[in-house]
């Protein structure tokens, strides 16, 4: 096992803040001592189907702790996904159903498999314990902490001044992560930089159970593909675990070049030396920077070699102007394609929602037809389908369509 100091600078590396540091250290030295590994905990809530880019920051860290030996202890909050997690929200999040969650928790560990090692994740769901929760147990744990105490958080501060409701629900959400690591008797939480709130929380109810409060770990919050706001579901701008490798790579190679330096830094194993260099306009082309970065990322989850074909596919499709290698055929009706304008065509292949939809994908100069893409610029024109006719929105929207 490497030394304290040695996991502590491997640890704090593009972490936020580690606190008490000094506990931190100590709590290391005695894991070393006494060769018994941490208990570090990572709660991610079940709030849609899609793990994404900026739940892997914490979930890289946490694999970190593993092949230093450390025990990971992952919560699948399916109790405090019914709540939502208000941090760093100016607005309640949308409630969820029992069954949404127990339905978007389905694929989770299969997608947070691809980061960390489960077979060595003691993985627990927070409905094991709050399931059993009587209405005394709820006052019990709302008496922990005050209303003064909940307005000191950022969110809440400004929701209050800006006269936007804070529903009694949403405090209750800090005290049920903070209970997740009395339960599992964590000695470390990973979390987002604006979740400190709740991990510290999660300090006094461990102090009150009779155990050591746990030393709190935060990250840097990942910013998504617009590289403006941080990378979330309901944006829209985020990279899925499980997205194909050409689409991580695709979606990777859209984002703005000041983003780089964060991704390079959160989502990769490369050194700051290594970076440094990657983004040096003078020794790296920002293009080639970008497309060792969409590598780097797709590699970890799809490998080395199919990263490789992602990339030779984006340059063939975005560089050269080619079409994807594979294009999927879609099956239409001859019947209901006798006089067929090119608005109701992309209506029937799902490129439009409607006709009116169809008209400004048109006007906006993308749609293009056959082998020499040739440009569509008038929504009456009438396609005649001999055989299969290759219909394009853009670059990345492509197919075949068929008549029989």
């Amino acid at each position: 096992m490497k030394s304290s100091a040695q996991q502590l600078e491997l640890i704090k590396n593009g972490t936020d803040q580690i606190t008490p540091a000094d506990e931190f250290l100590r709590k290391l030295d005695r894991s070393i001592s006494l060769n018994k590994p941490l208990r570090v905990k990572y709660g991610i809530d079940p709030t849609g189907i899609d793990v994404h880019l900026g739940h892997t920051v914490p979930l890289r860290k946490l694999k970190l702790f593993q092949d230093l030996g450390h025990q990971a202890v992952l919560i699948i909050g399916n109790y405090t996904a019914l709540v939502g997690d208000p941090s760093g929200r100016d607005q309640a999040r949308q409630r969820l159903t029992e069954e949404q969650v127990a339905k978007n928790a389905l694929d989770y560990l299969v997608q947070v498999g691809k980061v960390i090692d489960l077979s060595k994740t003691e993985v627990r769901y927070n409905g094991e314990w709050f399931s059993k929760y009587r209405f005394l147990d709820v006052l019990s744990l709302a008496g922990t902490t005050t209303i003064q105490r909940m307005l000191e958080r950022d969110d809440f501060t400004k929701r209050y001044k800006a006269g936007t409701p804070i529903y009694l629900h949403e405090c209750l959400y800090p005290l049920m992560q903070g209970h997740d690591s009395v339960e599992v008797r964590a000695d470390v939480e990973l979390g987002g930089s604006e979740q400190l709130f709740s991990l510290m929380a999660a300090r006094d109810l461990q102090k009150n159970a009779g155990q050591e409060p746990q030393v709190c770990i935060t990250l840097p919050i990942l910013r998504g593909l617009d590289g403006i706001k941080r990378m979330g579901k309901s944006l829209g701008n985020y990279v899925g675990v499980g997205d194909s490798s050409y689409d991580q790579f695709a979606k990777i190679m859209s984002i703005p070049d000041e983003l780089m330096k964060e991704w390079f830094a959160l989502l990769t194993n490369l050194s700051s030396l290594q970076i440094n260099d990657l983004l040096d306009a003078s020794k790296t082309h920002p293009l080639e920077a970008k497309k060792t970065l969409g590598k780097n990322i797709v590699g970890f989850y799809h490998g080395d070699s199919v990263a490789n074909e992602a990339a030779e596919e984006w340059v063939k499709r975005f560089s050269q102007r080619q079409d994807p290698t594979d294009i999927p055929v879609v099956v239409l009706n001859a019947t209901q394609l006798a006089g067929c304008t090119v608005t109701k065509l992309l209506v029937f292949l799902d490129f439009a929602k409607s006709n009116n939809d169809a008209r400004r994908l048109i006007q906006g100069g993308g749609v293009t037809i056959g082998p020499d893409k040739t440009k569509i610029t008038d929504p009456n024109q009438v396609i005649t389908i001999e055989g299969e006719l290759i219909v394009r929105v853009g670059a990345r929207r492509v197919v075949r369509a068929k008549a029989e």
